[in-house]
């Protein structure tokens, strides 16, 4: 099932983000400029370094990347526990290397905001912390302690005290910050992505079911001709072995199993093969299918077809059928449709207190499904984050009158859901409560969802234009 998948999807969450051969890489740039850097120091501008400490600090760095790369397969992909002792190994090579360069003096110190960045983006937010900490407390102690930067003059070069210290409070707040941005924007896009793969999933459930429907009714049919010969040569042998109980019974018990057969290859399938014609369907029948399978839990789903707005707003009965067109459009039916708007109407059954409102509505330019429950309504905090796939809170009943419904989780990622697959297929979405809506009746006093769609959007070409639909294909099977 989906949710299954999903479930282990979101099971690997910041684990086995990043490959050995990425963080290598960084690395080898990282020892190359640093290499560079004291080259260039020593020899073009006359400082003094502990060059032989200087070169065992970038050494242990080169040793740990060659360990790395000959002791572990090209494409390993890091372990949290992994990629936090290499990014721990970074802040104290870097902290190593100021001290013995001149601490927080020398301008190159801004290099030690990487790790803690990248630690924001491929860990879990505990190791995030301890690789923060980590880099504050260098920070902290290379701009007290660290040997000093001697020019050739035998001059000393040391930054203003004031300097130095908004230096140091700036690297700390950079530290913090971009460890900060980092992981909330990684958050969001690994959020987007588990919400983007939870669609795909519905949408592929959805048309599985599609294909199974037209493989059912393809054996329906297919079966009912043999079906038919064998209940009419039932009947003729009932009508032959009456001088004979025990075969009559036979023939008798051969005829009741056929008819039961029939009865249940009636129920499930209503045409041959795959039926052309069952790509498309007028749109109250499209929105019943998609509110079929939650007919029938407690709450009471009216489905009303409208020719327009003036027709509902001025109707004075809202049972279903009401003010039926039979020239209602036809739409193609799309997978993405079908279940868009069986995630919003659950939502609705979810919410309501016992009533939710369907009402199917167009005009030459558009048509619009119009869905309205009795519940309390979105709360005012969420509205302008309705549509994110992780949205978690929205306003219920006491728990006396409303009872919460086992292993509801939220009704963030279903909306997601319904909204991405709905504004795939062309439509745009407006959410609002029954108080905030001046077009809404008294009936209920709920959440309002409102899908439009251009009728270009979603009616099969014209048919004077096209050729026939064409003979109906058989299903493989």
């Amino acid at each position: 099932m989906a949710v299954t998948e999903l479930q282990l999807f979101q099971q690997h969450e910041r684990s086995n983000w990043v490959r050995l051969r990425t963080l290598v890489r960084l690395r080898w740039v990282a020892i190359a400029g640093q290499i560079i850097a004291v080259i260039v120091a020593a020899g073009a501008f006359g400082i003094q370094l502990q060059l032989g400490l200087v070169a065992m600090t970038i050494g242990a760095s080169i040793l740990a990347n060659l360990f790395s790369t000959f002791l572990n397969p090209e494409n390993q992909r890091l372990s949290e526990r992994q990629a936090g002792l290499m990014l721990v190994f970074d802040v104290l090579q870097l902290g190593v290397l100021l001290y013995l360069t001149g601490g927080l003096n020398n301008p190159f110190a801004l290099l030690i905001l990487s790790p803690p960045t990248i630690a924001a983006t491929v860990l879990q937010r505990r190791s995030t912390v301890a690789v923060v900490l980590l880099t504050i407390a260098v920070i902290a102690v290379t701009a007290r302690f660290h040997l000093p930067i001697t020019l050739a003059s035998g001059a000393e070069l040391v930054m203003p005290g004031l300097f130095l210290f908004g230096f140091r409070i700036a690297l700390i707040v950079g530290v913090v910050f971009l460890a900060v941005y980092a992981r909330q924007v990684t958050t969001e896009m690994h959020t987007m992505r588990e919400a983007l793969v939870a669609t795909q999933l519905a949408l592929t459930r959805e048309q599985k079911l599609t294909d199974l429907g037209g493989v059912v009714a393809a054996a329906a049919h297919e079966l009912g001709t043999p079906l038919a010969t064998i209940m009419l040569v039932s009947g003729e042998l009932i009508d032959e072995l009456a001088d004979r109980p025990a075969l009559r019974d036979d023939a008798g018990l051969i005829r009741q199993q056929a008819d039961r057969c029939r009865d249940i290859l009636r129920g499930m399938g209503r045409a041959g093969n795959e039926d052309m014609h069952m790509r498309r369907a007028p749109l109250e029948t499209v929105v019943r299918e998609a509110a079929e399978p939650h007919l029938a839990r407690g709450k009471t789903v009216h489905i009303a077809v409208w020719r327009d707005e003036s027709d509902r707003d001025t109707g004075s009965d809202r049972g279903p059928d009401q003010g039926a067109d039979l020239r209602q459009p036809v739409i193609l039916r799309r997978p993405e449709i079908i279940h868009g708007l069986r995630n919003l109407i659950q939502n609705a059954v979810d919410f309501a207190a016992g009533q939710v409102e369907v009402d199917v509505t167009w005009t030459d330019q558009v048509v619009r499904v119009r869905i309205a429950d009795d519940g309390p309504g979105f709360a005012q905090s969420v509205m302008p984050r309705i549509g994110d796939p992780l949205l978690r809170r929205r306003r219920r009943r006491p728990v006396a009158t409303q009872p919460s419904r086992p292993g509801y989780e939220g009704m963030g990622l279903g909306l997601f859901i319904a909204k991405t697959l709905l504004e795939r297929s062309g439509a745009r979405l407006s959410f609002a409560n029954a108080a905030d809506d001046t077009g809404r009746d008294a009936a209920t006093t709920g959440a309002i969802v409102v899908v439009e769609w251009p009728r270009s959007q979603v009616e099969p070409p014209v048919p004077a234009l096209t050729p026939g639909l064409g003979r109906n294909r058989p299903i493989p099977v």
